[in-house]
Order: C-alpha cells, then structure tokens, then sequence
C-alpha cells in the first residue's frame, strides 16, 4: 500500500484524510508553537513524526475496522535514531502525544517494543533540532528541571497542533469559530481599561487617593523589562485594577501575548472577571474554573459564537485575558495529560499574575516556585507576586529554593502599610461560642472568621433569630453563597443589621466591609486577611479586629503549627499587621516545613546522561488538594431542578456536568456514605449523586447524617 491515510471519513476512501496531509498540518502548527517557547527548528519536526506509526498495513486496516496498534511508537523510535539524545526528548512527546507523557522506564519499554515496520519516506530529510537557547543559557549540573521542563513545552505543542489539526478535518467550522484574528491587541485592552478607570464616579477621600498612587506606580514599572515583580499593595488598596494595568501596559509595551490571571478561590475569580468584563472589550475574558458558566443563549448568532469561541478558549488559553485557578494553572504545570498540556506553550511569553500568591501551599512551595522561576528564565514570561501579606518568597542563605531578581513595584511598601491603616488589633484570650455569640449581638454589623464549618454553624445557631444573621461556608453550594454575599453586601451597603459568621472562604479578597472583625487565632496571613474585610473603604477612624482563642475547637496539624507561630509573633511585635512582621512569620513558616511533601521536584531530576524523567508519576503527586472529595448536587433552585431533570431525561448526562458545578458541593466520602444510609442522596444515572432537598438547610447547606432529625427522618 503506498496510500497511507491518517483519520477515516467513510466507508470509502474518497473522504478519508492523507496521512501526509495531515502531517503538513501538525507540522505547520506545531512549528510557531515551538518558536513561541524558544526552540526554533523542533517543532516541525515533532509534527511530521509524531504519526508516522499509521504508514503501516496494520494501521490502515485499523481505519477500516479492524484492531487498534501502537502507532505512536514509531515516531519516538524514528527520532531517537536519527537525532540520539535530542530526539529522546522528543521521543516523550512524540510517544505519550495520547495517552500522555510516560514515565521514563515506560518510555524505554516502548521503544523497545515491536512495532509494525513503517514508511520512513512518509516524512523524508529532516534537519536535526538545533540546542535550544532555553537550554544552552544553564550549566550542565542545572538542567535537569530546566530540561523536563522544556520537555513538557514540546508535548504541549505537538498535542495541541494534532488536536487543532484533527478538528480541521472532523469539524472545519470549529477552527472558524475559535477566533482570536478579530481580538483586539494589548493596546486596546489597555485604551478600553484606562477609559473605564477615568469614567469611575471620582470619590475625593484618603483611601481613593492612595489608591490613585498605587495606580500611577504600577503604570510607571509597566516599562520595565519583562521578569519578577512583586506588588505589595495593602488590603483595599486598588490592587486589582491596578495590577492589571501594569499587565496590560507591561505587555503592550513588550510584545506580550496575554494576561494570565491565577487567583485561589473561585468566589474570588467570580468577583475579578466580573470586574475585568466591565472593564474590557466583549469576549476578550476568559474565565475558566469549575463553577463558571457561560452566559446563556438567547437565540442570537453573534452570542452563539461568542460562548462557543470561549468553551474552545478553554482548552488552549487563546484569549487575550484568562482568568482561572491556582490549582487549574500549577496542576497544568505538572500533568501528563494531553487535554490539560495544550495550554502550556500559550503561557510563555504572557503575563502571569499570580493573586493572594501567600496562598501557594508551603507542602508544593518548591515545586511551585520551580515553575514561576522558569517561565521567567526560559520562556518570556513576566510573573507578578501580588498580595497584601507577601510571602518571603527571594532566595537567601536560609531559603535556597526562593526566587531571584524580584522587583517590587511600589517604592516603599512600608510607607504604604502605614498610610492604609485602618484597623486596630485587640487580643482577647479565650473565649466560649455563647461569650462570643453574645458580643456579636452587640454590634449591629459584625463578621466573625472560624476555621471549621461545624464551629460556623454553632455560632450561627447560638445567634439565633437576631436580626441580620448569617452564614458561609463550603457546605453551601456556590449559586447559594453567590445569592447570600449579594445580600450581605447590600445590607452593609443600606446600614441594615448583618452579623455574618464564616469560616475563611470570606478572606483573601471577598469585597465586604464590616466595622468590627472577630478572628479566631489562626496563621498570621489568614488574620491579616480577615482584616482585610474590616473597614475596608475607611469609613471609619479604625475598625476593630478582635482576636480570640477558641474554647473547644483547637486547631490540628499544618493550621495549629501557624496558628503557634503567630501567637509567638504577637507576643514579640507591636504591629502585627506590618510587612516585618509578615515576611518573620513566612520566614518561621518556611524554615521547619518540608516545602516538597511529595517529593515531585525528585521525579523530574534525572541523571543528565539519560534524561530518565517520570512525567506520570510526577502527575500523581502533584495534587494541591490530596483529599478524595465526593461531588453532590444540590437541588437549590428551578435552575439546578432543570438541570437534575435534563441529565434524568439525556442519553449523554455527562454534557450538563458544568452546568451542575454552581449546585455542587464537595463532601468527604464518609459524610456521603452517611447520607446514602440516612436515604438523603440519590445516585443519578450511576454517577451523579443528588442530595434530598430537605438535607438542605437554607442558612447552613448541606446537614450532615449526624445532625439533630426530624420526627419525619429528614435533617434539621
């Protein structure tokens, strides 16, 4: 056979795709990706490689029918022999292009495995990959996370030139509807952002002044060349708005090619990109995390395309703004999968804000800052650290695993700690629920933060029918807390009662503004953060921040041993709220914790002469969130009764899973067989479980099968 076809289109060949056609495409994909993160000269060749396995008489046999073969082998092999250990590099991408990047034995294993003999003409001459600059710029006893590193951006490029090449021949409109040749460029992102800051209502007080400075400051640094920053902007400060105006002109003024914005909690991405969408061009956001839902059709064609041009920007990141999660964007960092690596290549040369950045968990810290440090070194990237408590995250004597050449953008962030103070920080001691209980009751407008969702809902129930009571947690599902902040925000706004209890979901950049914070004692950055929620616009001379040790909910592991170095920070500083003491608590935070648990950086380390990398197992250790959670929809409103309905009725259930997200909750695998024995959840098409509405409570969300029960069975 000398007519070798890469994807069948029918019973005839008449429809069915060249095998070197689809090559050509990979190829002339592929070959931009790989310019794009540095390595000129190795993307084409990946691309007329990674399916040379199909010119084989087994494969074209497979088109027509018959049993599946290994056909991506064949290329790992081919590489290998001609180009030894330039091509084993490729030699990962072009084997794991499905099934995902291997460990290193497996890769061996494959290679020398018997494939079927295939048409080396299919591809013809190759010029040998050239040494990447990306590599060549680190000593030979550096490289090896650098040459793991460059690895994963390789297979990031080839998985995503097959797919886009695939779709072209399936679904020729999809490429149409992708976009972005119409997107506006950084320029206009940043006209659009700089009209909407000069049409805000102007509001002549102190806070909105230093605001304006922060503002000014961060569009002055814009100019600097691309690499580390830190923004060190107090709570309330204008730090959103303000960095991204840095990134905006940072990136117009250097060629950049988007804004990558990487924020912990998804109440807290809903709030930015609602912010962003406001303030930018239509479809020039995208906000990609679990709870997000596009906005709905309403028959319109131009709205049609614009929600399917953003569930395809999903996939690749192709939008001039992303707004997603901190575990979505390092999970990506470190996966072997294909569908979450496409989007890798897209993050160099971009700029990466990394928000609330002292939130990255310590136990993957190196890892973490493995990544930051490369995509700055090696792939064009600027990464901005913002937050109001900054980490102590620059290399020193004690801290080998810290970053380098940090730039902070505000001239003199001390100075700005003392001009945003709002707060005053008052100790309490111990204190009992009912104690505390019956001080909120005191104040018409008061936030209390706990850490534990039982301890929230006792509070709650000791306040009893006071006027403004109110509660968040996790056990509510995300339409509800969505409904509930909107709520608060307006009594607090109408100078209506509010006396909120929360755990820490409300910290770390929930917009509310309460006059009195109580704050269980806890790590010094979560405090810091709570306060954060007090007197926020500076309303008052001080808001009161109120901390307290909890009688009967002590705190256990990693959360007791920050909660220990605060109480000795406190009894040590007068400020416990200044950016001394801040980068003393991470400094104590740091030196006693193991920084890589899971010991990941040790799987991408290999021994330079073999590149011995162990990609999937990497993978598997990389978790940021290691606990099993067992999703459960809750049936909150006519909308998620909708949606339960469509997926009871539809052959493919599986295509409402984002429209379920806003009425799910994550409960652990004990409380849900619980549930299922008290009759409280129903399993729904063999894999969705719903919880019984009347396991629902209004105020608290999800019951637990061990709380009080109804003479009628259902929960109270």
């Amino acid at each position: 056979m000398t007519d070798w076809y890469a994807h069948a289109g029918g019973a005839d060949h008449e429809h069915w795709e060249p095998l070197g056609l689809h090559l050509e495409r990979v190829a002339r994909l592929a070959g931009p990706y790989a310019d794009t993160i540095g390595a000129p000269g190795w993307g084409r060749p990946l691309g007329l490689l990674h399916d040379i396995g199909k010119s084989c008489d087994a494969f074209q046999h497979r088109l027509a029918g018959g049993p599946s073969i290994d056909h991506a082998t064949a290329g790992g092999r081919e590489a290998v022999a001609r180009w030894g250990n330039l091509g084993r590099l490729m030699a990962y991408a072009l084997v794991g292009h499905h099934g995902g990047l291997p460990d290193f034995t497996d890769l061996e294993r494959r290679l020398k495995n018997i494939v079927p003999a295939y048409d080396t003409k299919t591809v013809g001459e190759l010029a040998p990959p050239p040494l990447p600059p990306v590599l060549a710029s680190v000593g030979a006893a550096e490289k090896q996370f650098p040459l793991s590193f460059f690895v994963r951006m390789l297979y990031s490029c080839l998985v995503d030139a097959d797919f886009l090449a695939t779709e072209c021949y399936f679904d020729p409109g999809a490429a149409l509807r992708r976009g972005p040749d119409s997107s506006p460029d950084m320029g206009a992102l940043e006209d659009s952002l700089d009209g909407y800051l000069a049409g805000m209502e102007p509001n002549e007080t102190p806070i909105n002044s230093l605001r304006a400075k922060v503002l000014e400051r961060c569009r002055a640094m814009a100019d600097a060349a691309p690499g580390l920053f830190s923004l060190t902007v107090p709570t309330g400060g204008g730090k959103t708005l303000s960095s991204l105006a840095f990134a905006l002109r940072h990136a117009r003024r250097h060629e950049l090619d988007r804004v990558i914005y990487v924020i912990p909690y998804t109440s807290i991405i809903e709030q930015t990109a609602a912010v962003f969408r406001s303030a930018l061009p239509p479809g020039t956001v995208l906000e990609h995390h679990s709870n997000y839902r596009h906005p709905k059709d309403n028959g319109t064609a131009d709205e049609f395309d614009d929600r399917t041009r953003l569930r395809l920007a999903e996939e690749t990141w192709d939008m001039p703004v992303v707004v997603t999660t901190t575990i979505q964007f390092f999970e990506s960092l470190f996966t072997n999968r294909a569908s979450r690596c496409r989007k890798l290549h897209n993050i160099a040369r971009s700029v990466v804000v990394l928000d609330e950045v002292q939130l990255l968990p310590a136990d993957f810290l190196r890892p973490c800052l493995a990544v930051v440090g490369e995509l700055v070194r090696g792939y064009g990237a600027t990464v901005v650290l913002c937050t109001a408590t900054q980490p102590a995250l620059r290399r020193s004597a004690d801290f080998r695993a810290g970053l380098t050449d940090v730039r902070e953008i505000m001239t003199d962030p001390h100075s700005l700690h003392d001009q945003l103070r709002r707060v005053a920080v008052e100790r309490l001691g111990r204190l009992g629920d009912g104690a505390l209980a019956e001080a909120m009751r005191g104040h018409p407008q008061v936030l209390t933060v706990v850490d534990r969702r039982r301890h929230a809902a006792e509070l709650f129930r000791l306040l009893g029918d006071v006027p403004g009571a109110a509660h968040l947690s996790a056990r509510m599902c995300p339409a509800h807390r969505r409904e509930k902040l909107a709520a608060i925000r307006q009594d607090l706004k109408d100078g209506r009662p509010c006396r909120l209890v929360s755990t820490q979901l409300i910290e770390a950049g929930v917009d509310v503004d309460f006059p009195v914070v109580y704050r269980a004692m806890a790590g010094l950055d979560s405090i810091i953060q709570a306060a954060g929620r007090c007197n926020r616009e500076g309303r008052r001379a001080l808001g009161a921040v109120r901390l307290f040790e909890p009688d009967g909910w002590p705190l256990r592991g990693e959360w007791h041993r920050r909660a220990e170095i605060t109480r000795l920070l406190l009894d040590q500083v007068t400020d416990p709220l200044a950016p001394a003491t801040i980068e003393r608590f991470f400094r104590s935070l740091y030196a006693d914790a193991d920084l890589d648990h899971r010991k990941v950086l040790g799987t991408l380390l290999p021994d330079p002469r073999l590149a011995n990398f162990n990609f999937k197992t990497a993978a598997n250790l990389f978790r940021l969130i290691d606990t099993e959670m067992i999703d459960v929809i809750v049936p909150w409103d006519d909308e998620a009764h909708w949606v339960i309905t469509a997926v009871r009725a539809s052959d493919t259930p599986q295509a409402f899973l984002r429209d379920l997200q806003p009425y799910t909750v994550q409960l652990y695998a004990n409380e849900v067989a619980a549930l299922i024995t008290a009759g409280a959840i129903e399993t729904v098409r063999e894999r969705f479980r719903v919880l019984d509405r009347e396991a629902y409570h209004d105020a608290l969300g999800v019951m637990s099968a061990s709380d009080a029960v109804r003479p009628d069975g259902m929960f109270v």
